[in-house]
């Protein structure tokens, strides 16, 4: 059973990671409804986001690898500074630093507290007026070769509220460069690339944990590793899959979303269907 379990929420996983509808909000959930199981806990979530993020890798190969190699040229002296791969690189290294911080100075919030239904039930609907606003009053002129320093500091502010499960990493990527007048097909693809050094660090350091502890609490090495590699195939397609859409469509889709699952985990907690800390 706890195989058949890792796979379900292996595929909610994929799934849900790249829509701004909360990953981890959505594990919490799921979880919940599987036979003899509770939170999976912040270490599973991370370590299969290890997954997904591998098909970002996969996926936007050619970018990742031509922004490293430009931005170490920057370094060697060998490709101007104002090149813009080695200026995403440095926007991407700044705009991870907000999640760094704010995840270490509130892990023991995130691996607790945080991971209320209540509190995912109340930033699934809250979040989703900030989409809608965003989605709505964003002017949509400026690209990813208008990133710059103040711009990356912020998108990783808004990367940083998906310490917050319900709030969504692309959700709050999204929404803060739409808010700044990026594009719709520009903020996702700069909040995937942005999501990789945070989400990788998190993932092996929560891996590395878990192995010492031995798993110990939530599924073993061989679910969480099957789980991990479904993530990985589902994102895929995904990523794919809302590039597209995005282009042609709003956000509205998951605007309206979140808000019925937020007030169905209202009504499921009111009437004790849920636990909100189980």
């Amino acid at each position: 059973m706890e195989w058949i379990q890792a796979i379900i929420l292996g595929l909610v996983q994929g799934l849900t990671e790249f829509l701004p509808i909360s990953s981890s909000g959505h594990i919490r959930i799921v979880s919940q409804f599987l036979p003899n199981t509770s939170d999976p806990g912040a270490a599973f979530t991370a370590i299969t986001q290890l997954g997904t993020e591998t098909a970002v890798l996969v996926f936007f190969w050619r970018d990742i690898v031509r922004i490293i190699s430009r931005w170490f040229g920057s370094l060697r002296g060998t490709v101007d500074k104002k090149d813009p791969d080695a200026r995403m690189g440095w926007f991407i290294i700044i705009g991870s630093i907000p999640i760094v911080v704010l995840g270490l100075l509130l892990q023991d919030y995130i691996e607790s507290s945080f991971r209320s239904l209540w509190i995912t039930a109340t930033m699934l609907i809250v979040f989703a007026i900030f989409i809608a606003i965003a989605d709505k009053i964003g002017k949509e002129q400026r690209q990813l070769e208008d990133l710059n320093a103040k711009h990356g500091i912020l998108y990783g502010l808004g990367q940083a509220l998906a310490l917050i499960p319900g709030v969504s990493r692309s959700g709050g990527t999204i929404t803060t460069g739409l808010l700044m007048g990026y594009t719709r097909e520009a903020a996702t693809r700069y909040s995937f690339l942005l999501a990789v050094p945070a989400v990788f660090g998190s993932g092996l350091y929560q891996l590395a944990k878990s192995i010492n502890d031995g798993f110990d609490g939530y599924y073993g090495i061989g679910p969480t590793a099957l789980a991990t590699v479904i993530a990985f195939g589902v994102g895929y397609l995904v990523i794919g899959w809302l590039l597209k859409y995005i282009s042609k469509n709003t956000f509205t889709i998951f605007v309206w979303y979140r808000i019925a699952l937020g007030l169905l985990l209202y009504v499921l907690l009111g009437l004790g269907v849920l636990a909100p800390n189980s």
